[in-house]
């Protein structure tokens, strides 16, 4: 089932350390459990939630993409498309949407997108844990894949069936799935959990289990079965996931930027490198904070009113929202690339 050796034991695998790490896997994922659990319990402590998720994490995490995009010249220079052309493009196909088609299907595209979106984000993530546990660790790639795939795909499987009319307040149409396909979809997941419980059983009696993988994987594990099978309300589960997203993003994001100087502040990039160090890490998410609260007061007036003259129908904010999302995926699906030798050094996984 694995082809660890047993030469000799494996090292933890932690990104900076047992208390960073355990606050990243473990906290984050306690914080995002319990805004959903919050919601689904209490209703009327959905919005309050949502509205202080969206400021201090989701704006937020926006904003840091843009640290690795154009904090500095060299990152602007190589991402000069990604910053000025790409908004444009994709404001013009979803304003192109929303105008022909109607406001369900942004809703209905961001649910699919958002779904490969944060998946594919926790699979990336589980690859760094898993190299960062060393060379002695090397577990049958099938076998991560479809732990970490098999679940997610069971839960929206689980949505689509359920189909629930709305989603964030918006009309949704979702892709029809017999309950057939949803009882396969779970079985297989089962099978693959179960599958991978063996495989971490059998590496801890030999003394080789990746301790932060493993940690990684499980919270992976709760995540999504809480916030797609677990809770009924489909936006009160898709809060479980935003935020456990978002939070993870702005910490990891910031891990490569304080690898990126770890020797100090490089006169290139003298502003970001300097509020990325250690000492500094206070700093580096109150100016990520401040930038995100000032740009999405003072440029989403302008926006709605804009969108709204071209003549879209309902709530021009939407558009605006997810044209920032949209956008975002892109991005990311850019500049994330784990085979890309540069970023390898930076998270120390070469």
């Amino acid at each position: 089932m694995t082809a660890a050796t047993d030469v000799a034991p494996i090292t933890p695998g932690w990104l900076r350390g047992g208390v960073f790490d355990l606050g990243f896997i473990v906290g984050i994922a306690a914080l995002a459990l319990a805004a959903g659990g919050l919601a689904a319990y209490e209703p009327r402590w959905f919005t309050p939630i949502l509205v202080t998720d969206l400021w201090l994490l989701g704006y937020h995490h926006v904003v840091t993409t843009f640290t690795r995009l154009c904090f500095d010249r060299a990152s602007l220079r190589l991402h000069r498309f990604l910053v000025a052309w790409l908004p444009l493009i994709v404001l013009a196909g979803v304003a192109a949407l929303a105008a022909g088609v109607g406001l369900w299907v942004l809703a209905s595209v961001y649910l699919y997108w958002q779904w490969f979106h944060y998946t594919r984000q926790s699979y990336g993530i589980a690859q760094v844990y898993q190299r960062k546990a060393g060379p002695r660790f090397a577990e049958n790639p099938w076998l991560t894949k479809a732990a970490i795939y098999l679940l997610p795909l069971w839960g929206i499987a689980h949505r689509s069936h359920q189909d629930p009319g709305t989603f964030l307040f918006m009309e949704l149409r979702v892709i029809p799935v017999p309950e057939v396909a949803v009882t396969i979809a779970g079985f297989a997941a089962g099978a693959a959990l179960a599958w991978w419980l063996v495989s971490r059983v059998r590496l801890a009696m030999r003394g080789h289990l990746p301790v932060a993988h493993t940690l990684y994987m499980l919270s992976h594990f709760a995540i999504f079965t809480v916030g797609y099978l677990v809770i009924e309300d489909i936006t009160y589960g898709w809060l479980v996931l935003n935020v456990w997203h978002n939070a993870q993003y702005i910490a990891f994001v910031w891990i490569y930027n304080n690898n990126r100087f770890k020797r100090g502040v490089a006169p290139e990039a003298k502003f970001l490198s300097t509020i990325s160090q250690t000492r500094n890490w206070w700093l580096y998410f109150l100016v990520c904070v401040a930038i995100s609260t000032l740009l999405y007061k003072a440029v989403e007036p302008s926006l709605v009113a804009l969108i709204a003259l071209a003549g879209l129908p309902a709530m021009p904010v939407i558009v605006i929202y997810m044209t920032v999302n949209f956008h975002h995926y892109i991005v990311d699906g850019v500049i994330w690339k784990l085979r890309k030798k540069p970023l390898q050094r930076t998270l120390g996984i070469a």
